[in-house]
């Protein structure tokens, strides 16, 4: 068993000095309190990682959407013709 790269003798010992500082009693209150920091942390983690994934998926598509807008652009500027060309001024 292996945790943050702590083996279970090095847990054993942070255990036993855990319990000689925080007492019997405040011990289970720790570690509930320890646990939920933890999930937290993992939850946080997670979430951090959905949003990296996403974050990096998009560029593909808004460089897809930018390039269909900018045709569509190049197409009407195309298709219309200026004003002048509609009226020529009188001379």
């Amino acid at each position: 068993m292996n945790v943050f790269g702590i083996g279970l003798p090095e847990m054993a010992v942070i255990g036993a000095i855990a319990l000689l500082v925080f007492g019997p009693k405040r011990l289970p209150e720790f570690g509930r309190t320890l646990g939920k920091t933890l999930k937290g942390f993992q939850a946080a983690s997670k979430e951090f990682e959905r949003e990296i994934h996403k974050t990096m998926a998009e560029p593909e598509s808004i460089e897809q959407a930018a390039t269909e807008e900018f045709k569509q652009q190049d197409t009407n500027a195309i298709s219309e013709t200026p004003q002048e060309a509609k009226n020529p001024p009188a001379g």
